[in-house]
């Protein structure tokens, strides 16, 4: 099949691009480092150039941190431009990675505008697959990442399941190589963590001393304890432990 991926550049994105051509595909890597800006939609022939012959499009495209306004007309314009384009190619099948748990969280600026993005997508002309993953195995890395200063970073305790994300690319792949199917069953990784834990031991794997100060004060608030973010029932379990990846890393 010819498949094309937005944000191919991005972690998900790169992953789920090499799979599908080690799968035997063709893909079309779409993001604007390569000449695409969909926030824009600009240049539109270069979009529409791109989808020719396309049969699906996985859209694996992140937003820059922004507040929920921006955020959400940030995906608001990229999904209604990419899926104008995919209606004028005649493209099949629509498939969007979305997250667990954002219909529960109010107040999360990235997570309105998913909400923003699936909303389009069910309301849109493009016959569609929208699928919900936990969060990825780097993501304790990452949030603390965002407020580490002086070897001392805060991040929430979040109780999540987390998935690889070489796991999601396999995911996003094989779906988008199927049926529209509508809102899958949530996808996640094989058992609960907590964040903090998460954060400390990705540390140690790469050698680095970091005191975590776990807090509600941030990005994440309590709206998101307990099990909001965990998976729900009849979900997909990827087969990756957070152990497993972790190991890869050292």
């Amino acid at each position: 099949m010819r498949i094309a991926v937005a944000g191919a550049t991005g972690n998900i994105g790169a992953l789920t691009a090499a799979t599908l051509e080690r799968d035997g595909h063709e893909v079309v890597r779409i993001s604007r480092s390569l000449g695409v800006d969909l926030a824009t939609g600009e240049p539109v022939r270069g979009l529409d150039d791109a989808l020719t012959g396309v049969e699906a499009v996985i859209d694996a495209l992140n937003a820059p941190p922004a507040g929920p306004e921006e955020t959400v007309a940030f995906f608001g314009a990229t999904t209604r431009n990419l899926l104008a384009a995919e209606e004028r190619a005649g493209v099949r099948h629509h498939v969007l990675l979305s997250i667990v748990g954002i219909h529960r969280v109010e107040g999360n600026a990235h997570y309105a505008g998913k909400r923003e993005q699936e909303r389009l997508v069910a309301a849109g002309p493009v016959p569609w697959t929208i699928v919900p993953v936990t969060q990825f195995h780097d993501f304790a890395e990452m949030v603390a990442s965002w407020t580490e200063q002086g070897g001392v970073a805060t991040i929430a305790p979040l109780l999540v399941q987390p998935i690889a994300p070489a796991d999601v690319a396999g995911v996003l792949a094989e779906i988008a190589t199927g049926e529209p199917r509508g809102r899958c069953a949530d996808v996640a990784g094989p058992e609960p963590q907590d964040l903090v834990d998460m954060a400390r031991r990705t540390h140690q794997a790469r050698g680095r001393t970091v005191r975590l100060v776990p807090t509600w004060s941030g990005v994440f608030g309590p709206a998101m304890a307990g099990d909001v973010l965990m998976p729900g029932e009849g979900a997909r379990i990827a087969p990756t432990t957070f152990d497993a990846w972790l190991a890869e890393q050292r």
